[in-house]
């Protein structure tokens, strides 16, 4: 064995895991440490707003105290974040296992970097897109809708004239959730193992068969994982949502018209610059109660993730 290619000696290497696995270490807790702080500032700041009254939060003063006050908050959070989901996730789900079972090798290719370019356009050229091109696109058939289908409570008018909608809300964000869910769900169905693909085929299967029986549920719990990611991505949306949306602090479920409830991010981004005092305390506990439900999505997604055995992790 000539010096060349003599192996290093033990303490290099030992040298080089225990640097690396400082490193790894020290990342791992700056992480946690940051995490740690953004908890407690937010919880400190919160603590004042959150016993306060009506006569204390100007932004509220219809509602009795700071829990009816974030509660349409949440439940516009939540019904924008799960609308944007039921759009995102079958499309999402279809284009991956077009990239990774049906398209020839250039197009998968070129596919899949148009949907990783989708994931780096800032959210405000959403929002703008959402506003200029897409709302008075779909106003139309909002028209049809709450004209054909307004007997339904979802589409019962009136319908609004500028097609400024949480059902437009809800779509932009399903497109910026979609390529999120693509790109994980693609890497989750090339993992499929080539013989269980080649199994179905070899007893008759067709491609979709295979991929029913084969591909799917290897990637089911993949699926559900990248799903509560996109639903985590959406959950946070600030800037579409508020240049989208015309809001209002109310529960509404109704998809078409002009009154609409709004997200915690958004109401944030569009009440702190007019907000003084205990406001500001406000705004900061409704954000502990975003980061809390965030928090939650993830942790969720990341159990899922930690379930999938026999080599079928992400």
């Amino acid at each position: 064995m000539t010096a060349s290619t003599a192996p290093a000696p033990r303490s290099v290497r030992r040298l080089g895991d225990r640097v690396f696995s400082g490193a790894a270490l020290t990342g791992g807790l700056i992480i946690l440490v940051a995490l740690a702080a953004v908890a407690i500032f937010l919880v400190a700041q919160s603590i004042p707003a959150i016993g306060a009254s009506s006569t204390d939060i100007e932004s509220s003063g219809a509602y009795p105290n700071f829990w009816a006050y974030v509660g349409p908050l949440v439940f516009g959070t939540i019904w924008a974040a799960l609308l944007a989901l039921l759009f995102a996730v079958p499309f999402s789900i279809a284009i991956a296992l077009f990239i990774s079972h049906y398209a020839p090798r250039r197009i998968a290719r070129a596919l899949g970097a148009v949907i990783d370019l989708l994931a780096a356009i800032p959210s405000v050229v959403y929002g703008a897109w959402g506003i200029f091109v897409f709302a008075p696109f779909v106003q139309p058939f909002y028209a049809f809708l709450g004209s054909t289908l307004g007997w339904f409570p979802l589409f019962a008018g009136p319908v609004s004239p500028t097609g400024r909608t949480i059902l437009t809300a809800a779509l932009v964000l399903a497109v910026m959730v979609i390529p999120i869910v693509t790109s994980l769900s693609r890497e989750i169905f090339l993992q499929t193992p080539r013989l269980n693909e080649e199994a179905a085929l070899a007893l008759g299967a067709t491609r979709w068969e295979m991929i029913r029986m084969a591909v799917l549920p290897f990637g089911r719990s993949g699926i559900v994982a990248a799903s509560m990611l996109g639903l985590g991505r959406a959950l946070g949306e600030t800037f579409a949502v508020a240049l989208v949306l015309s809001p209002s602090v109310i529960v509404s479920a109704f998809l078409l018209k002009s009154e609409n409830p709004t997200t915690i991010a958004a109401n944030i981004a569009l009440q702190f610059p007019d907000s003084y005092g205990l406001s500001v305390n406000v705004l900061i506990a409704t954000g502990l109660i975003l980061f809390v439900i965030t928090f939650v999505v993830n942790a969720a997604s990341r159990a899922i993730v930690g379930r999938r055995g026999g080599g079928k992790g992400i």
